[in-house]
């Protein structure tokens, strides 16, 4: 089968979205199809385009079999609602304008959201390849932008929700990442037969247990630490500034090191937080490629997973929490939902509620003092996601889907 995938993010890009296409392209091309992206020049999240790209509108690329396109992308850092949708509509016009003659008679065209403007530039390649249009929904949009805060409630938010479930209506399948992702569009019309679950997952090649990185540990500070870490985007969605609150709760502790690791829009505003606090147990680090996020996660004794406490976040699953606990790192979770359903289920997780500085401070003095429940969470969480989650296997669903298209 020939598979032509549309999304905005991928390898050498960081992140759950690049990861997972990255990932189920590999495993598709390993069972014998014919896989083309149809992407950006690498710019996320620092809107920087490394030199061998720049000047260029246009390259093919060859990726472990898959036919890489990357295609010209206003470039902008990951801030600013205005100039990512100026990047996200460069990207939907360039995509069919360089792309789309490349590619001969594909079966079928697969366009991941967010963001969403690449849903007209899969769309349209359906229409004129003659190809079935599978549509993948990796965040309910516009509705996760005003519940945000980012758009208000009108005319436009109502005119693109209606756009949203026409794309619905004319996609052959829709693949959701979660369980209440799908209950939601089926709840406003959309049939279920159409509508099907694969939700993010792990390679344990890439993240499993293992040793310290040394070299980190000391290039960073961090010798006879409690390391505690977030890794992952710095934006609204997280709410850092709470984790920064459970930072100054437990600075009594001076063996406790709060460790940040990425970027986002809103980073300088939690480093003027960390100046104004004068916190001296929280460090940030830049974004690391991909190689690496493994490493940190494996030098951390204790990761947390943060969402904002709105109530669209009960239907998200973060991806990173499948990576950590393959990782065998014991997780504090502040979230509600879907989500904290699986890390209950997992036994590598204390879930507590979302933006609450105390409980997420008393999660960690808790797990420091109880080595034997911390133990457990360290050998349950490997075990669990390879049994539920191993990406080979979802990438092999979704394609046993799509074939049935």
């Amino acid at each position: 089968m020939k598979i032509v995938v549309i999304c905005h993010y991928f390898p050498p890009e960081i992140g759950a979205p690049s990861a997972r296409l990255y990932e189920m392209s590999k495993r598709w091309v390993e069972l014998g199809n014919e896989v083309h992206v149809v992407t950006c020049f690498p710019n996320h999240p620092t809107g920087i385009i490394p030199d061998e790209y720049k000047g260029m509108k246009y390259k093919l690329e060859n990726m472990d079999g898959i036919h890489v396109h990357r295609n010209y992308v206003y470039a902008t850092p990951n801030k600013g609602f205005i100039k990512k949708t100026l990047g996200h509509i460069s990207f939907m016009f360039s995509s069919v304008f360089y792309s789309m003659k490349k590619i001969d008679k594909p079966d079928i065209i697969i366009t991941s959201s967010p963001t969403f403007f690449s849903i007209f530039s899969g769309y349209w390649y359906s229409l004129r390849k003659k190809a079935d249009f599978v549509l993948e929904i990796r965040d309910l949009w516009p509705a996760a932008m005003i519940e945000l805060g980012v758009m208000k409630e009108g005319f436009i938010t109502r005119v693109l929700e209606k756009m949203e479930l026409f794309f619905y209506r004319k996609s052959k399948k829709l693949i959701m990442v979660t369980q209440s992702f799908k209950d939601n569009v089926v709840n406003r019309g959309i049939s279920g037969d159409k509508v099907h679950v694969i939700t993010n997952g792990v390679n344990q090649d890439l993240f499993y247990p293992k040793e310290k990185n040394q070299e980190l540990i000391n290039k960073h500070n961090l010798e006879d630490k409690f390391v505690v870490s977030y890794v992952g985007a710095h934006g609204i969605s997280q709410n850092l500034s709470t984790i920064l609150e459970v930072a100054k709760k437990l600075r009594i502790y001076k063996n406790i090191e709060f460790v940040f690791v990425g970027e986002g829009a809103e980073k300088d505003k939690l480093k003027q937080i960390l100046r104004e606090e004068e916190l001296k147990n929280v460090q940030f680090i830049d974004a690391q490629p991909k190689e690496l996020i493994p490493e940190f996660y494996n030098l951390s004794d204790l990761c947390l997973i943060p969402l904002k406490n709105i109530e669209l976040f009960k239907t998200f699953i973060p991806s990173k929490m499948f990576e950590i606990m393959a990782c065998g790192v014991p997780i504090v979770a502040s979230l509600e939902g879907e989500a904290a359903q699986i890390l209950q289920d997992s036994k590598a997780a204390v879930v507590v509620k979302p933006d609450n500085s105390d409980e997420i401070a008393a999660a960690i003095e808790e797990l420091i003092n109880d080595k034997e429940k911390y133990n457990q969470m360290k050998a349950s969480g490997p075990e669990f996601v390879e049994k539920n989650y191993l990406r080979n296997k979802l990438a092999e669903r979704y394609l046993e889907i799509i074939n049935n298209a």
